[in-house]
């Protein structure tokens, strides 16, 4: 098992000074001891092992939906019941996730791995023997807390362990990873729902977690390789306080909104969050000035690709966010498909998201640039308004092989987009803050999804009515399913716009560059930024 390194190690080359502390000698082995093979068998274990916990968590943010009409069923739950199931693991994810990376930063990302994907095995196990709907409820707000503590380390991890040349194949995994997230959760949602394993019903939605959790658990404490940063920080707690205050006024009533009727009160909250956040930045300004030690690093919002591209991962969330919820309703409840049917008929999204992903980094990316993430917002637009027509032409009489033409042209537009951006997000952050700048791309695709939400209720609820007759609920459906895609194509094109301000060409592939050709003892901290 590796070990963390300790302030009692003797002094390291200049070179390295302001390097990740790691248990060994180089950021090119990603501070493995032993012959080289043995470095490189390693981290690719670790790799294996944290895309794995990442995996767990966007399966589980998608598995339950599925599963619901079982679980109001079978436990007994109420309808505001079976909205904290979701929303409750939404709304601890989003809160905890910037803590979360700092706490990686400063305690050591390996170690605030391993305490996240343990407490999230745990909070699993707890979900799935849930005596009853309250328990189910605390269950799922834990189990959201402790992947916000989970979550960040992954693409720290990533960040720290990995050169920066070598970065452009391993993002391009995990956004096929992502791909592969996106659609899984209900597909295998509905199988396990559907097989009703030893009559558990929908508990082994959680259950399943629990071998895959301890394999990960003790498999991370051998393979992954400890790294925090540089300097002593210490938790903000005052910075801790007013992001989750922040993040729970505007995120609650945007999930309890339309079930509420969205009362004024809400509005107001949501108003009052963007005070929170603007003491927020004030606070976190003072902070910085006095000790060094702010929960969010402002000065990362001076790197440019890391500022675009926050907006981008902002706004592309709340694509995702309208998109994903409609399509599932417009499925199951418009035309009226079985959950096996609806999570069969999401594969072929699945599998083109995969491979246009894997081919954006490691093939198109390097030669074109920035043009390929235009290009996949341009592709991702014209497989919306493929669906758009497609719907109209068959109404209610669609096939699921005929949505396979625009869900494959949407899907690869989406590859081509989430690997090289997160590539281009973190490429050019100083290693010491990959923890917090993790969290930050966390949150604001959580908090993009939940915006997202909010306008369903607005584009797509409020088309339906409140009770549609029973005859006109498919037709109502498919017109509201319609209508809500002419916004996501909206969005696409804000984001087509919003990345020009990325860089021109990969960093990833500079910064590489850079590092072969920096002299000896330039700082490992000016090596991250070059290019």
């Amino acid at each position: 098992m590796t070990t963390d390194t300790t302030r009692d190690t003797p002094p390291e080359p200049a070179a390295a000074a302001d390097a990740p502390r790691t248990s060994g000698p180089t950021p090119h082995t990603a501070g493995f001891s032993g012959a080289p093979g043995t470095a490189d068998r390693r981290r690719w274990f670790a790799l294996a092992i944290v895309m794995t916990a990442a995996f767990m968590d966007l399966v589980d943010v998608t598995i339950v939906n599925i599963a619901i009409p079982s679980i109001q069923r079978d436990a007994g739950a109420s309808f505001s019941q079976i909205q904290w199931i979701t929303a409750g693991y939404a709304l601890a994810f989003a809160a905890g996730l910037i803590t979360g990376g700092r706490l990686g930063d400063i305690h050591g990302r390996k170690r605030l791995f391993l305490v996240g994907i343990g407490g999230f095995t745990l909070a699993s196990a707890l979900c799935g023997f849930a005596a009853n709907p309250d328990m189910l409820v605390a269950s799922r707000i834990l189990q959201g807390g402790m992947a916000a503590m989970m979550v960040p380390q992954v693409l720290s991890i990533v960040h720290a362990t990995f050169p920066a040349h070598e970065r452009g194949k391993v993002f391009g995994l995990f956004g096929a990873i992502v791909g592969l997230g996106a659609v899984s959760g209900p597909l295998l949602g509905a199988l396990l729902t559907e097989w009703n394993l030893l009559g558990l019903e929908w508990r082994p939605i959680f259950l399943i977690n629990l071998p895959v959790g301890v394999a990960a658990l003790l498999l991370g404490g051998r393979f992954i390789t400890e790294s925090r940063a540089p300097r002593a920080l210490r938790l903000d707690l005052v910075g801790v306080g007013l992001v989750t205050l922040g993040l729970l006024m505007l995120l609650y009533p945007l999930t309890r909104g339309r079930e509420l009727g969205w009362p004024l009160w809400g509005y107001g909250s949501m108003a009052g969050a963007f005070v929170v956040f603007a003491v927020l930045v004030a606070y976190e300004r003072r902070k910085a000035a006095r000790d060094g030690s702010p929960l969010v690093e402002l000065s990362l919002f001076r790197v440019k690709s890391f500022a675009a591209g926050i907006a981008v991962q902002t706004v592309f969330g709340v694509a995702l966010g309208v998109f994903f919820l409609v399509w599932t309703l417009y499925m199951q409840i418009g035309l009226g498909w079985s959950a096996l049917r609806a999570g069969l008929t999401g594969v072929p999204f699945s599998i083109a998201v995969s491979v246009a992903a894997g081919m954006s980094v490691q093939k198109l990316v390097p030669r074109f640039g920035r043009k390929v993430l235009q290009a996949g917002a341009l592709t991702m637009g014209a497989g919306v308004l493929l669906y758009i027509w497609e719907s109209g032409r068959y109404g209610l009489h669609i096939a699921s092989w005929q949505m396979a033409l625009p869900l494959v042209v949407m899907g690869a537009g989406m590859g081509l987009i989430v690997a090289p951006l997160t590539d281009a997000v973190l490429s050019e952050v100083p290693r010491e803050h990959a923890g917090s700048a993790s969290g930050l791309i966390n949150t604001v695709q959580q908090m993009g999804n939940a915006l997202g939400l909010g306008l369903v209720s607005v584009v797509f609820f409020g088309v339906i009515g409140d009770r549609p007759a029973p005859a006109q609920v498919g037709p109502a459906f498919v017109h509201a399913f319609r209508h809500a895609l002419v916004y996501v194509v909206a969005v696409m094109g804000v984001i087509f716009v919003l990345m020009s301000a990325l860089p021109r060409r990969p960093a990833q592939h500079m910064e590489g560059a850079g590092e072969e050709q920096a002299a000896p003892g330039t700082p490992e901290r000016e090596r991250a930024l070059v290019g």
